[in-house]
């Protein structure tokens, strides 16, 4: 496996800053509708389910999945609407409030921060109802590479069509005020029947909070990464949905149904590190508390970004790279591409002083104490530990 090298250029076009992210508040049909009309939608990983090709997507390259937000201010609302593949939502701010089922007839509430997977095919919708006057921000990712948009309430679709807003039969919107060509009838997206929407599954309120991770729920472990041990090292994991870094044996994610991609916490303690390694699958980084720097690349090429509270980082497949906390402690989600559990190459200098403190990697990859194994399993494990 060959390491790919990130240049200064590249590494800056991997940062999605706060300063870079572009709103647009014509992404969806229901953009016009009262309540709804002060939505900021983001694409930050992919175009997600945006109905607008006035959406700037920020890194357009294919990840696996996709990565967007909202930004909504006290009282605004997202519409009833399904997707077709794997909807996480990442609350960083705020509380909202979310419904589901034919008509949006459940509804829970959560927290900032807060994990949600919603499943496939049910409607769902959500509203800020925070306390403060405040804007919240909620994060996605979106399953798929392509995640063939999504499909509108036809309530929602109807009471669209009094502002002139429709949808083709691409997904696309149509504003007829704005001076697009209304198609003839079935040129224009067919709304879902009543009777299919009858046929959808049924979610009830405990299996939705069943599906859902909230700040309390969250169960650190200081051995999810081999370098834990090491001075001025110290990283912690919380599994969230599927299997991703960790290299605790124990580690159990709430969530394990497939999504195509796995999601994860990360902290570090101000000025501590997660020290180089390097993970063949594509991953991005949501800075949600505190500053994180990355740096890329082997020793004496190294190449380094800071990325602030909101940024959004997108960490090259086959990279090297070592995480610091600035200015304070940091937490951060990591998203990884596949289902599979994934696999960590430590660089040797942490292999070896991960060994003079007595860790070591298992024959399954998980983190264990140098002096349980017998030598059978200890050149096992060595052999795990090495890039192919």
């Amino acid at each position: 496996m060959k390491a790919r090298h990130i240049t200064p250029e590249l590494a800056r076009t991997r940062l999605v800053a706060p300063e870079d992210m572009v709103s647009c508040n014509l992404a969806f049909i229901d953009c016009k509708l009262p309540g709804s009309h002060l939505k900021q939608n983001y694409s930050f990983i992919g175009p997600g389910v945006t109905q607008s090709s006035a959406q700037v997507v920020n890194i357009p390259e294919p990840h696996g999945f996709n990565i967007g937000a909202a930004a909504m201010p006290k009282g605004v609302t997202n519409n009833l609407h399904l997707h077709f593949t794997a909807e996480v939502f990442l609350i960083h701010e705020g509380t909202w409030r979310f419904r589901w089922g034919a008509n949006g007839e459940n509804e829970a509430e959560f927290s900032a921060p807060a994990i949600l997977s919603i499943p496939t095919w049910i409607f769902r919708g959500f509203t800020n109802v925070s306390k403060e006057e405040t804007c919240g921000m909620v994060y996605t990712v979106l399953g798929g590479n392509n995640t063939g948009g999504i499909i509108w309430h036809p309530s929602i679709l109807a009471a669209a069509s009094e502002y002139g807003l429709y949808l083709s039969k691409e997904n696309m919107l149509l504003d007829v005020n704005a001076g697009d060509t209304l198609p003839e009838p079935e040129g224009l997206l067919t709304p879902l029947p009543e009777h299919e929407i009858a046929a959808l599954r049924h979610y009830s309120v405990e299996e939705m909070r069943q599906r859902a991770v909230t700040g309390e729920d969250r169960r650190w472990s200081a051995a999810g990464l081999l370098d834990s041990v090491l001075p001025g090292h110290g990283g912690e994991i919380a599994p969230v949905i599927g299997f991703g870094i960790s290299q605790d044996k124990h580690a159990e994610p709430a969530i394990v149904n497939p999504h195509g991609f796995s999601v994860e916490w990360l902290r570090l303690k101000s000025d501590h590190v997660v020290g180089r390694h390097l993970c063949p699958d594509v991953q991005v980084i949501m800075v949600f508390k505190g500053t994180l720097e990355v740096t890329w690349n082997e020793e004496g090429k190294e190449v380094s970004i800071v990325a602030p509270e909101r940024s959004v980082i997108s960490i090259p497949a086959n990279s090297w790279r070592r995480y610091r906390a600035l200015e304070g402690d940091m937490e951060c989600i990591l998203t990884t591409e596949g289902d599979q559990r994934k696999r960590v190459y430590w660089d040797r200098e942490i292999l070896k002083q991960a060994r003079a403190a007595n860790r070591c990697l298992d024959p399954d990859g998980f983190v264990t104490a140098v002096d349980l194994l017998p030598e059978t399993a200890k050149r096992a494990g060595l052999k795990l530990e090495a890039l192919p």
